[in-house]
């Protein structure tokens, strides 16, 4: 609907991950890196976590879009709560192998079968797994042994992980020393910063064609970056309604009033992809002004780490005070001692 109103080519913030869409921040390029670094090397894990929105699909869909031209056959297992027998199966479905009805064993065969006519053809073997942070350990167990495949000293299988901040809580439980060591390199992906979320709306924007209509001014910025903490999907969500709302109105200047409208609208639906586009205040504001903050979540964790850091602060600001009042003090009654 809005795309006509303002001539654009298409829709600039569909939730679907488009590789041509894809936006080379600072972190997303840091996380790139070790993607095609992990390639290079052929072997061992790469482990890549983000918050929920960060973008981590987005990474996986530009990957395998600068796959085409590689000697890699690559899979993608968007993983959910299984197990290490269903996780098997998984795999082989995602390469196209046989894997109803057989068992673990056929599986493990079929699968080893398949790395090593790849490795006959002088190609590699990857796999993606996206959402890692709902694979048991067994399961992740399960793709360690599968990494033990290998021939002429080279690994038959290499396989990514990206999830969630409980990812690495799962990687660094009992049990997990030896995927651990496989781990060749691993990053954590953060939102995007103010500046970057600017430049990821324009970047998107002009994908399809914007010529600064509508215009959006700095403070419209600042209440999207305000009201999204600049993740990349909650950026979409927002922005798509904004330009659906800027086009009902016929607006062609888009202000940080009208950012206010479609967030306190957006937050009235209910069931709206699960998002709460109401300002919150950060876990420090709530720390600072003395809110509980209960470890419900990893946000809860975080904030009671917080907690913990400023009473610290708290406590070494009162300490240093005393101190110099004592040594004040001192001084004062060295001066009286003089004198006498």
């Amino acid at each position: 609907m809005y795309e006509s109103f303002y001539s654009l080519s298409g829709k600039p913030f569909q939730l679907s991950p488009d590789a041509r869409f894809f936006f080379n921040s600072s972190g997303h390029n840091r996380a790139m890196a070790y993607l095609r670094y992990g390639l290079r090397q052929g072997e061992g894990f790469i482990v890549i976590t983000g918050g929920i929105g960060t973008g981590k699909t987005m990474l996986v869909s530009n990957l395998f879009n600068e796959l085409t031209d590689e000697n890699v056959v690559a899979a993608q297992l968007v993983s959910t709560q299984i197990d290490e027998n269903e996780v098997l199966r998984m795999i082989s479905a995602s390469f196209g192998l046989a894997h109803e009805n057989l068992s673990k064993a056929a599986l493990l065969r079929n699968l080893e079968a398949f790395f090593r006519a790849r490795r006959a053809e002088g190609r590699r073997v990857l796999l993606v797994v996206d959402e890692a942070q709902n694979l048991p350990q067994r399961s992740i167990e399960e793709l360690r042994m599968l990494s033990n495949y290998q021939e002429d000293g080279q690994a038959l299988l290499q396989s990514f992980l990206l999830g969630q901040l409980e990812l690495k809580q799962t990687l660094q439980g009992e049990g997990m020393e030896q995927v651990r060591q496989r781990i060749i390199a691993g990053y954590h992906l953060r939102p995007l910063d103010r500046q970057e979320l600017q430049a990821y709306i324009e970047h998107r924007l002009a994908l399809v064609g914007w010529r600064n209509d509508p215009a959006i001014s700095d403070s419209a910025f600042d209440a999207v970056f305000s009201a999204t903490g600049g993740v990349p999907r909650r950026v979409n969500n927002l922005c798509d309604r904004l330009l659906l709302f800027g086009s009902l109105e016929e607006v062609h200047e888009i202000e940080d009033s009208h950012v206010q409208t479609v967030v306190e609208e957006m937050a009235q639906e209910v069931g709206h992809g699960g998002e709460d586009f109401t300002e919150k205040p950060s876990v420090s504001k709530r720390v600072a002004t003395g809110q509980t903050v209960r470890p419900t979540d990893v946000e809860g964790r975080l904030g009671l780490l917080e907690q913990e850091v400023q009473q610290l602060r708290t406590a070494l600001t009162k300490t240093r005070r005393l101190v110099k009042q004592a040594i004040l003090l001192q001084m004062d009654a060295d001066d009286d001692d003089d004198e006498v």
